[in-house]
């Protein structure tokens, strides 16, 4: 069985994020100055589309995500058990 978890702790993302070896970014040409834009979780081994994220620090992608009030919604295994990368964020609760 598969469960969602919802957190909005930066340590808890952080460690999520580069287990499944992704990392912080934006979408290019989504922001107005450094570090704002389209959050986005990147996973550069998984994608073809990486000339569309920037990759970000964690820092600045944090400012971000508290500046937009955003809770993480993520989930750790698939139905069959298999690790998932599934993710979103979600507007804090």
């Amino acid at each position: 069985m598969s469960t969602s978890k919802q957190t909005h702790n930066h340590d808890e993302i952080e460690s999520w994020v580069e287990e499944h070896d992704g990392v912080p970014a934006i979408i290019k040409g989504t922001g107005n100055g450094k570090g704002d834009g389209v959050l986005r979780i990147h996973f550069p081994d998984h994608s073809d589309n990486d000339d569309q994220f920037s990759k970000v620090s964690w820092e600045d992608f944090f400012e971000e995500f508290d500046k937009n009030k955003l809770d993480f919604l993520y989930q750790d295994k698939k139905k069959d058990g298999e690790p998932s990368t599934f993710h979103k964020f979600v507007a804090r609760g």
